[in-house]
């Protein structure tokens, strides 16, 4: 075979299939229009190539309809590969499998001892992946990668974790290299809100969206950006830490070391004592939005303050960033309105008013599941095309971390 030449027809056909399969690889299937829009080829091109990636089994070619006419929808085929999602949360651990064509084939969760060192946590999600995939049946070799969550910084280059205050026996440790030595796959690790940004953007209430901001408020607060499509880390991978923008310079003291946090306003450990007497130490957010739902005075008056404080952080995303839309994740988002209303008000009256009038702001569509499917969509992102183009098998052209 010939050296491919820059601007040489054969490689700008390449380039062409390269942006056609990546454009189905992360939405999951498309219209042959809508992958006409996403990658500005002419719809005779993508006719073309659609054409040929079906002919070597690369894309799967179903019916469908779209504006009640006749089209056809491309995906990915189905045992092109597949990919797992591991996510770690302050008391659980969840695997899902997943094809290239977005389909869930195996999924299960499990508690998780808080106290468990990073080697037992691992040691179980060894376990359950190797259940699952014996479970669904899955043939290993055509593993390409795994997606891997964690509920604190990591660093994205090296794999290692920093100081978690969720679980803190993690600290220092390298999960990443872990977890692809037990394996014998390529692991890609990042945050739990990155995960759930990247798994609403995927799979949920963020579809359709370039930017956006998913907020998490669980132990503490954190922001997965996605700017043009594609989750921002910054050069130290700390970018979203929205938890630690300064409401009161005099408030309480955060974990941090600063005052007067976003999160020592709304993060679960800070707002739950203010119901304590009236409802118990061992009350959960769960509990307080099912009591406020059930229009307990206390709980919705705790909720309410809990959105205006988040929504001066997205004011201030709003100023910098302008994403169009803020996906609220984590229990907190199961209060609906009640959480969501006090959030636009506080955007309405701190955000530019340009950019508060483009914001749309929603509840989570995936609940607990945003970061497990996020993982998914992680590796998604990460791979390369070239496995699937030279039909050299899985794990080719995978960008291994």
């Amino acid at each position: 075979m010939g050296v491919e030449t820059p601007g040489s027809q054969s490689s700008l056909h390449r380039a062409n299939l390269e942006r056609v399969v990546r454009a189905v690889r992360m939405a999951g299937s498309l219209t042959q229009a809508e992958i006409a829009r996403a990658t500005g080829l002419s719809a005779a091109t993508v006719s073309n190539i659609v054409r040929e990636l079906k002919d070597t089994g690369t894309v799967d070619v179903t019916p469908t309809s779209s504006g009640g006419r006749r089209a056809r929808s491309v995906s990915l085929s189905g045992d092109a590969g597949t990919v797992v999602g591991v996510d770690f949360g302050h008391t659980h651990l969840r695997v899902a499998i997943g094809n290239l064509a977005h389909r869930v084939l195996a999924e299960e969760a499990e508690p998780l001892d808080v106290d468990a060192s990073a080697a037992q946590g691992l040691a179980r999600a060894e376990h359950l992946v190797n259940r699952l995939i014996e479970k669904a049946g899955i043939d290993r070799g055509k593993i390409i990668g795994v997606g891997l969550g964690v509920p604190g910084p990591i660093d994205v280059e090296s794999g290692v974790l920093g100081s978690t205050a969720i679980l803190p026996g993690w600290a220092g440790t390298n999960p990443r290299d872990d977890l692809a030595a037990r394996l014998d796959v390529p692991v890609h690790v990042d945050n739990d809100a990155n995960l759930g940004a990247l798994g609403e953007l995927v799979w949920g209430a963020g579809r359709g969206a370039t930017d956006l901001a998913y907020i998490k408020v669980a132990s503490g607060v954190g922001a997965g950006l996605v700017i043009n499509g594609r989750i921002y880390r910054g050069p130290g991978g700390t970018a979203g830490e929205i938890g630690h923008i300064t409401l009161d310079e005099a408030g309480p003291v955060c974990r941090c070391g600063n005052r007067g946090c976003l999160e020592t306003f709304t993060a679960a450990r800070y707002v739950l004592p203010l119901l304590h007497s009236a409802h118990g130490p061992d009350l959960t957010v769960p509990r307080m939005v099912r009591l406020a739902h059930d229009g307990d005075p206390g709980c919705r008056r705790v909720i309410a303050d809990v959105g205006r404080h988040i929504g001066s952080g997205v004011a201030n995303l709003c100023n910098l960033l302008n994403p169009s839309r803020v996906v609220l994740g984590g229990d907190l988002a199961e209060a609906g309105e009640l959480v969501l209303g006090p959030i636009r008000e506080s955007v309405s009256r701190y955000a530019i008013p340009s950019a508060a009038r483009q914001l749309e702001v929603v509840p989570g569509a995936l609940g607990g599941r945003s970061e497990v499917l996020g993982a998914l969509a992680l590796v998604l992102s990460e791979m390369g095309d070239s496995s699937l183009l030279d039909g050299s098998g899985a794990g080719a052209g995978v960008r291994v971390p």
